[in-house]
């Protein structure tokens, strides 16, 4: 009972401490989403507390972060420009157009849910996964390039000389803390990240260190600062709008665009915490509870979000397990935003932006490298395919891509593998054992094996090696039947398998004179009927 107290305290403690450390990597990201989108800091901030903590809480994988993502605000920016057209400037319509959007957005996702396609995760391939976390370690990456500008007469402009310098210096200080620190002994258990940051924050306030913060990042990007109050319903977004079809065909593209990638990436981070704590996460009830999140932000005035990979690794290498690091995370960052705005503000970019890049080391897959030369080539092209669409479009596209690449490629690989042997029985008929799968990618050397016109008058075709997958199978042995028929020759089906009989059967009664129902054969019996395989070894009989 004791240890089982120790435990539990000690989980509580990193939980909390983990969520401390991303509420403070979240005010950045953020608020740089938000300015993607072409909308107000506060919205983005807004956006990750509500997604945050609603997820945190009745989401399918504790210890998942979610938020404001760069994914959607790069789809988000176009719809919020394009509703700022239909109005005056002042109106700001977009903005509105916006909520809507996520409202509907949340109602597609909840549907994914409540028919269980969170499931289809599971079809895709690992290289589609290596190369997902490898294009999005690229753009973590190439995001974090942009803190090393600043404003000069309105436009972004690298950093240079002294500035430059400062900044390397401080986030190679920051990496440095969170490579060292895990090496002492006594600072094992101690949340890297977030001591890197105080460390950081601390040299460069007492220090008067004159270097880009959070505060001057907001401002430079035309915000008035991280202050904000508790979120409230933002009512007057129905009596803006018109409510009408013509707003429902504007804003549906758009929330069907952002559903699909929040929840392709929200299922994929689900499936790389999974791997990285060894324990299995719901992607249905993620679904769930990605789409209600969004919808409630809507209402309330946020711009939406989905999983966050970086802050989720974040969280799970500083030790949050539980659905506490995530509730810690989101209310702590209401707090900042209540209470102690001004304090954050303060915390220089730098020792973010340190956070991030050994989130970037910690996210791509190095081994990739070492298995260039080991895996087949079809799985290395989709794995480079997947990473380079990753950072050149955005994860849904790279993701869709990567698994019909790999879909046709496992179809072909497939249809070259089916064949089959041909004998003479004394009577005179001419046996065809199929050998493989029988798909719409295999029929065209199915057919190639049958000699129709120089064939004896009687011919057997036997599938107890093959599996008749799809419709298009169906249809090559129907077609060929009717050949055998048409030339006058006597043809028999034996072993096929209950579904493909069923199905013939109701295709044309001619196949209850030719499929051959009454085999004595044990092979074809316990493939067909799954339930006749003996339940224990006592049922065997030697």
């Amino acid at each position: 009972m004791n240890a089982f107290v120790r435990k539990r305290v000690k989980n509580i403690q990193n939980d909390v401490l983990s969520g401390i450390t991303v509420a403070l990597a979240l005010v950045p990201e953020a608020v740089a989403f938000a300015f993607v989108a072409g909308v107000d800091p506060l919205v983005g901030l807004y956006a990750a507390f509500m997604v945050g903590l609603i997820t945190a809480i009745f989401g399918g994988r504790p210890g998942m972060i979610s938020g404001a993502t760069g994914a959607l605000a790069v789809v988000m920016v176009s719809l919020v420009s394009e509703g700022n057209a239909m109005g005056t400037p002042s109106e700001n319509l977009g903005l509105y157009y916006l909520f809507l959007t996520v409202i509907l957005m949340g109602l597609i996702q909840i549907l994914a849910g409540v028919f269980k396609l969170g499931k289809f995760v599971r079809l895709i391939p690992h290289p589609v996964m290596m190369g997902f976390v490898n294009g999005l370690a690229i753009v973590i990456f190439l995001s974090q390039l942009g803190m090393f500008k600043t404003t000069v007469g309105g436009e972004k402009v690298w950093l240079e000389g002294e500035n430059l310098y400062m900044m390397i210096g401080l986030v190679g200080l920051t990496m440095f803390i969170m490579w060292g620190l895990p090496k002492l002994k006594a600072t094992k258990k101690l949340p890297e990240a977030l001591i890197a940051i105080l460390v950081v924050a601390g040299i460069v306030i007492f220090s008067n260190l004159d270097v880009a913060t959070v505060g001057s990042f907001i401002r430079d990007g035309g915000g008035e600062g991280l202050k904000g109050g508790f979120p409230v319903p933002v009512l007057d977004t129905f009596s803006k709008i018109p409510m009408n079809l013509d707003t429902f065909w504007f804003i549906l593209p758009y929330a069907g665009i952002l559903a699909a990638i929040g929840l392709i990436e929200s299922l994929m981070t689900l499936n790389l915490v999974d791997d990285l704590t060894e324990t299995r996460g719901n992607s249905n009830r993620e679904c769930i509870a990605q789409g209600s999140a969004n919808v409630v932000t809507g209402f309330f005035g946020g711009m939406g979000g989905c999983a966050m990979i970086g802050q989720s690794i974040i969280n799970i290498k500083g030790g949050g397990r539980g659905r506490l690091s995530g509730i810690t995370a989101a209310v702590m960052l209401l707090i900042f935003i209540l209470f102690a705005s001004s304090y954050i503000e303060q915390v220089p970019i730098a020792a973010l932006v340190g956070v991030m890049f050994m989130v970037v080391i910690g996210t791509f897959a190095w081994s990739s490298f070492r298995i260039m030369n080991k895996i087949p080539v079809a799985d290395l092209i989709v794995l480079i395919l997947v990473s380079g669409l990753t950072v050149i479009f955005d994860l849904a596209i790279a993701v869709i891509a990567g698994v019909i690449v790999s879909a046709l490629v496992f179809s072909w690989e497939n249809a070259r593998r089916i064949r089959a042997r041909k004998r003479i029985r004394e009577d005179g008929t001419k046996v065809y054992e199929i050998w493989g799968p029988l798909f719409f990618g295999s029929i065209s050397a199915f057919n190639e094996k049958f000699d129709v016109k120089n064939d004896p008058n009687s011919v057997e075709i036997d599938f107890v090696e093959s599996r008749v997958s799809d419709h298009s199978a169906l249809e090559a042995i129907f077609v060929l039947v009717e050949k055998y028929q048409n030339a006058g020759k006597k043809i028999k089906l034996k072993h096929l398998s209950a579904d493909c009989k069923i199905l013939l059967y109701k295709a044309s009664p001619i196949f209850h004179q030719i499929i051959e129902e009454d085999i004595d054969d044990p092979r074809y019996h316990l493939v067909a009927n799954p339930e006749k395989f003996p339940k224990s070894l006592s049922e065997y009989k030697f």
